[in-house]
C-alpha cells in the first residue's frame, strides 16, 4: 500500500482514481466535501436505496461516464444522522468494508479527502493510522487531497 497525501483539488484527480468519502445513514449530504461528491454523483437516493441501514458499511456507487471510463464512489456510512459525530471505531469498520469492496473491484488507486476529519472532528494522524493498517497488505494507493 502506499499512502500520498498532497495540497489539490480532490475532483482534478486522474480519472483513474475511485473516491471515498465519509457520509451519514440519512444521506443528507448537506455540508462539507459531501456536497460537492452530491453534485458531482448526484449520491443521495441511489446510495439511500442501496444502503442496509446500518454504521460500519460502505456503499458503492459505480457508473460509466460518455468517453467509457468507470467512476466509483465508496460512501463510508460512519454515523446514524448528519449532525452525529463518527467515531474510530465506526471509520474503521467503514474502512474494512470498504476493503473488500476494493478487491472484489479490484480497485488499485484511490482518491480521498482527510476522512473522517473537517466537520466530523476526528485527528487525522489517527485516521492515517487507521488507514495504513486497514489497507497495509493491499496493493492500492491512496491519495489524500486537502486544500
Amino acid at each position: 500500500m502506499i499512502l500520498k497525501e498532497e495540497k489539490r483539488n480532490l475532483f482534478d484527480v486522474d480519472p483513474k482514481y475511485a473516491f471515498a468519502h465519509c457520509i451519514s445513514l440519512d444521506c443528507a449530504m448537506g455540508a462539507g466535501i459531501a456536497v460537492d461528491f452530491q453534485k458531482r454523483f448526484n449520491l443521495r437516493n441511489v446510495v439511500k436505496i442501496r444502503s442496509n441501514e446500518y454504521i460500519g458499511e460502505c456503499v458503492t456507487f459505480a457508473r460509466f461516464k460518455d468517453n467509457g471510463e468507470r467512476e466509483i464512489v465508496f460512501n463510508l456510512m460512519t454515523k446514524k444522522l448528519y449532525w452525529h459525530k463518527p467515531t474510530y471505531d465506526s471509520l474503521k469498520a467503514t474502512l474494512i468494508s470498504m476493503k473488500e469492496e476494493i478487491k472484489r473491484l479490484d480497485i488499485k488507486y484511490l482518491a480521498i479527502p482527510k476522512i473522517g476529519c473537517g466537520l466530523d472532528r476526528l485527528q487525522w494522524g489517527k485516521v492515517r493510522e487507521l488507514i495504513q493498517e486497514v489497507f497495509e497488505d493491499t496493493d492500492i494507493e491512496i491519495l489524500v487531497c486537502y486544500l
